[in-house]
């Protein structure tokens, strides 16, 4: 999801979401969604991307998929009243049995 900026009205940017993801944007004038995915963000740079210094790029992306697991399976969130993401999401996968 992104907002309605040139960049994301592209061919090029089209191209790069590759085929089979349908890109979403914002509905103009809501800072609502925006907000959201402006702290979401902000959150990736201050609790993953910059929370130390990596050794190189290679070492920041590997940590990504654990800090993401933390995020949504052991942080708990504000927004949510202090829950956990994977709590309150009943579709995940394994969760259906």
């Amino acid at each position: 999801m992104t907002d309605n900026g040139a960049c994301y009205r592209s061919p090029a940017f089209a191209a790069a979401l590759g085929e089979g993801v349908k890109h979403r944007r914002t509905r103009p004038f809501r800072p609502q969604t925006n907000g959201k995915v402006e702290r979401f963000n902000r959150t990736l740079a201050t609790e993953w991307a910059y929370a130390r210094p990596y050794a190189s790029e290679a070492d920041r992306e590997a940590a990504y998929t654990a800090w993401l697991h933390h995020y949504n399976h052991h942080r708990p969130h504000t927004g949510i009243s202090g829950q956990i993401p994977s709590e309150r999401v009943h579709n995940l996968t394994g969760k259906n049995t």
